[in-house]
C-alpha cells in the first residue's frame, strides 16, 4: 500500500522517546537490559529465542519505522503477526523508548498515542489504554525508568512520571508524580519511593496496601469491642486507634442516650 501522509496523528509522529538510531542498535539494548532486570535471563542466546517480550519490541520497532515514513497496512500487518506470535499488542503508533522491557509478554496492551520513555519496564497483563474514541492523543505518557506491576490498568491521556512504580493490578487514571508509588482501584499515591543506587527498584512486595492495614485496624477494633461485649461498661469505653497504620481509625464515644426510652408528654 503505497504511503500516505494524510493520516498521520501528530501525536503519533512526536518523537518524544524513540531517538534516530537503527533497528539493531535498539533491539540490542533492548536485549542485554534483560540480563540486568531479569535474574533467570542466563545468556542472550536465550533472551533473543525464547523471550516473548524482546520479540515484540523488536518487531515493534520495525513497524514503527514503518509507521513514522507514512506506511500504514504494512506495519499495522507486523504488529498482528507480533501479538499472533508473543500474545503482546502493541499498536506500530506507539513511541517507545531505548531498554524497554515486557517480562512475560503475555497480555500486554499498548495503544497508538502511547509514549513511553527509556529503561521502562512492563509485567504480564498491562494495558495503556484510551478513555476517548477521538484520534488526538488518548493513551498515557511513561517517564523514564517506570515499573509498572502485571495487571496494572494505565488509561487516557496522564502521564507517568519519572521512576514511579505502579503496582500490580492498580488502574491509574490520573496524573502520578515523579517518584511516586501508585497502589489500588483506582490508584492512590501511597508514598514517595525510596533512592536506589543500581538506578531500578523492582521490589514489589516491598509497596504499601493501605486498604489493607485499614482493614486489619477495623479488625482489630471488631476484637476488641467483642471481648468488651459481657461487660456493661463497653458502650461508655472511648474507642482507640488500633496502631496498626498511620490513619486515625478510632470513632467517638457512643451517647449511651440514645438508648434510653423516649417519654411523651
Amino acid at each position: 500500500m503505497k504511503p500516505t501522509q494524510k493520516s498521520v496523528p501528530a501525536t503519533a509522529l512526536k518523537e518524544l522517546a524513540v531517538p534516530r538510531r537503527s533497528w539493531w542498535s535498539l533491539v540490542r539494548e533492548d536485549a542485554r537490559c534483560v540480563l540486568e532486570r531479569d535474574p533467570a535471563a542466563r545468556s542472550l542466546l536465550e533472551v533473543w529465542t525464547i523471550y516473548p517480550g524482546v520479540q515484540a519490541i523488536a518487531l515493534h520497532r520495525m513497524a514503527h519505522a514503518l509507521w513514522r515514513r507514512g506506511w500504514r497496512y504494512g506495519p499495522r500487518w507486523i504488529s498482528f503477526a507480533a501479538r499472533w506470535l508473543t500474545q503482546v499488542d502493541i499498536h506500530p503508533g506507539a513511541s517507545i523508548g531505548m531498554r524497554f522491557f515486557i517480562d512475560h509478554g503475555a497480555g500486554v496492551v499498548i495503544g497508538e498515542t502511547a509514549e513511553i520513555g527509556n529503561d521502562v519496564t512492563l509485567y504480564h497483563g498491562v494495558t495503556l489504554g484510551g478513555t476517548s474514541w477521538s484520534a488526538g492523543k488518548r493513551h498515557p505518557t511513561l517517564g523514564n525508568q517506570v515499573v509498572v506491576g502485571a495487571g496494572a490498568k494505565i488509561l487516557g491521556p496522564i502521564r507517568v512520571g519519572n521512576r514511579a512504580r505502579v503496582a500490580a493490578n492498580s488502574v491509574v487514571i490520573e496524573e502520578v508524580p515523579a517518584g511516586a508509588t501508585v497502589v489500588g482501584i483506582p490508584g492512590r499515591v501511597v508514598t514517595p519511593r525510596r533512592s536506589t543506587t543500581h538506578g531500578f527498584d523492582l521490589n514489589h512486595h516491598l509497596i504499601p496496601d493501605p486498604v489493607g492495614k485499614a482493614i486489619a485496624c477495623l479488625l482489630d477494633r471488631v476484637a476488641q469491642l467483642e471481648r468488651q461485649i459481657p461487660h456493661a461498661d463497653f458502650l461508655s469505653t472511648p474507642a482507640t486507634a488500633c496502631g496498626a497504620c498511620s490513619d486515625h481509625c478510632a470513632e467517638p464515644g457512643f451517647d449511651q442516650s440514645f438508648l434510653q426510652p423516649s417519654t411523651m408528654e
